[in-house]
């Protein structure tokens, strides 16, 4: 387990704690990655206690070549799941080797979707209305993809060289989309269409390597 917002170790409640904490953070909710993955490590993530729906974003279809390579979860057993996060990898979209792709939906002040995507703070909204613009200006999302049957807009935000973020909010939660290398937020420009498993795991769904940046590099 691991801090949500800087990927440090947590300390677990204690005599003088209720609530899980980082050295750095303060009280968090812990970020659990499972070890490996398939339909029964998703099935047992979707089985986590929490005080309200939570969802589980998956693309799918997954476009030619891409698998789901991770999955994980913050929050604990007294308080519930309060985000969900979920690796897929593929080719680039615009070539030249590998990409990966991370997907977290999360309650506010959780802070996990700001630490993946390289981003100051805990909730992104105020990059959001940057990303829209000062003034009378309101420029168009920066990508529309279809969220648990909705259409979705994303907003990119600023982020480290090496990846490309975009937000936006689905079912009541933030939604983020962290893709690596920059590039690779180009996938998002494919008509992609995300489906929450939480409403069931297709069974054609294909299973690959663990992720690098969901299982530590990140």
């Amino acid at each position: 387990m691991s801090c949500p917002r800087c990927a440090a170790q947590v300390r677990p409640p204690d005599l003088m704690h209720t609530e899980w904490r980082c050295d750095n953070c303060g009280d968090v909710h812990p970020f659990h990655v499972a070890e490996h993955i398939g339909p029964e490590i998703i099935e047992s993530a979707l089985r986590q206690p929490s005080p309200e729906h939570m969802p589980l974003w998956c693309p799918w279809p997954l476009p030619a070549g891409w698998m789901v390579t991770g999955v994980g979860w913050a929050g604990d057993d007294r308080s519930g799941v309060r985000a969900t996060a979920l690796s897929c990898s593929g080719p680039d979209p615009l070539g030249g080797g590998p990409a990966d792709l991370v997907l977290i939906a999360e309650q506010p002040g959780v802070g996990l979707g700001t630490r993946f995507a390289g981003i100051p703070g805990i909730d992104p909204g105020y990059l959001i209305a940057e990303a829209l613009g000062d003034g009378g200006g309101r420029p168009g999302p920066h990508a529309k993809i279809k969220a648990g049957g909705h259409p979705t807009p994303l907003w990119c935000v600023k982020s480290p060289e090496d990846r490309s973020a975009y937000v936006s909010e689905a079912k009541g939660m933030w939604l983020y989309a962290v893709a690596w290398p920059a590039s690779a937020g180009y996938f998002l420009a494919e008509h992609v269409v995300l489906h929450d498993l939480s409403e069931g795991i297709p069974p054609e769904l294909v299973y690959g390597a663990p992720s690098p940046y969901l299982h530590g590099r990140v």
